[in-house]
């Protein structure tokens, strides 16, 4: 007589589902982040102006409050954003042109400066040669002969990026233009429309709530960016740094990607004072003021002021950086850390994303087992 199956029985089937499930879900992956990767040229404009959108539809949405259309409050944004971009090219064009003609000047300073190291190590790798040369014959060592390579041709590729470049920026500007133009019922119809699941009107809901908080985020750190880079300015000023508002524009830029910005604007700011000055202690000073101060920004304001509603794991922000990086460059640098807040986002407000949450929050002790306190009942 054959009854149910129980779920033992039924447990084989299951664990070969539940694997191929995850079988699948790998494959989808691998394809997801290969089509990024091959087609990064044109998804990498769409996600910059994806970014621009959830950043800048809060004052375009604050325009249309004073009668203004999203159209003619999105030309407005967008050429107040390029008029300050003008400004700020041309407030550095001058020094850079600078740097430019004094770059000669400035590697053989440098090379002056490293050739007492350069020795130091070229004299221990010999020693190191001769210590493992002991007791072995002497042969004769021949020439290698090295191929003839031609020079790359610097103004055509230079020329090729500028126009690749120009290209890119446009395509962002007529994205961001369409999608502020549109506002988010557009894009909640858009997103709607390929998955059978989900309305309109949800899509849209999570679309605002991810507005709204990736906006408060970036405004709030542009605003502590800015404050950072006069700080560093100031700073430099004091230091004697050759053009410091250059150096206070620079650690404001780089401060938007974290972790790695502080630390690349610490490793120019110390090359060049070493370059400036003669003595190490002027350059020690530099690099300690400005490491205080972005310890003081990072660890103590921007925690305050921004909240840790919005942390993430820094793990997990180290290594977006990282495939960032790797899949888009400089773009998915920029993208790596709204996509995660994004995400932190929307877990925040799913049904089911506590798993997601638990995953993207910051690193906390595991909550108390109220049973672990019970004593155990013996048994008698």
């Amino acid at each position: 007589m054959t009854g149910t199956p129980s779920p033992w029985d039924r447990l084989p089937k299951t664990l070969a589902s539940v694997r191929d499930f995850n079988a699948a879900k790998g494959i989808l992956l691998f394809l997801i982040g290969g089509l990024l990767y091959a087609g990064r040229i044109a998804f990498i404009p769409v996600a910059l102006a994806l970014l621009l959108s959830l950043v800048l539809s809060l004052p375009v949405e604050a325009l249309k409050r004073f009668h203004v259309p999203r159209m003619l409050g999105a030309l407005l944004i967008l050429l107040a954003i390029g008029a300050v971009a003008a400004g700020a090219v041309a407030m550095m064009w001058t020094p850079a042109q600078d740097w430019y003609a004094s770059a000669p000047k400035t590697l053989a300073l440098i090379q002056h400066k490293v050739t007492p190291l350069a020795r130091m190590m070229s004299r221990l790798e010999e020693l190191g040669a001769r210590a493992g040369s002991v007791g072995t014959s002497a042969r004769p060592v021949t020439a290698a002969a090295v191929p003839l390579t031609t020079a790359p041709n610097i103004p055509s590729a230079v020329l090729s990026w500028l126009r690749d470049s120009a290209i890119g920026a446009a395509a962002v500007i007529m994205v961001t233009l369409f999608l502020l133009t549109g506002g988010p019922p557009m894009a909640a119809r858009m997103t709607a429309a390929f998955f059978d699941h989900l309305k309109a009107n949800h899509v849209q809901r999570y679309i605002e709530k991810v507005r709204a908080e990736v906006a408060h985020y970036y405004v709030l750190t542009a605003l502590l960016n800015l404050a950072l880079g006069f700080a560093t300015a100031l700073t430099m000023f004091f230091w004697a740094m050759p053009t410091p508002y250059v150096w206070g524009a620079l650690a404001a830029l780089l401060n938007f990607v974290p972790y790695a910005g502080s630390a690349v604007m610490l490793l120019t700011l110390t090359v060049v004072a070493i370059v400036s000055f003669d003595g190490l202690g002027h350059a020690a000073g530099v690099a300690a003021t400005y490491a205080a101060l972005a310890l003081v920004e990072g660890q103590i304001i921007q925690p305050l002021l921004v909240g840790r509603r919005l942390e993430v794991n820094p793990l997990l922000i180290f290594l977006g950086l990282w495939f960032g990086g790797f899949f888009w460059g400089i773009a998915g640098i920029i993208l790596a850390t709204p996509i995660l807040v994004a995400l932190k986002v929307v877990a925040e407000n799913a049904v089911d994303g506590q798993s997601m949450l638990d995953f993207l929050g910051p690193n906390k002790e595991p909550p108390a087992d109220p049973q672990a306190s019970r004593p155990v009942a013996r048994l008698a």
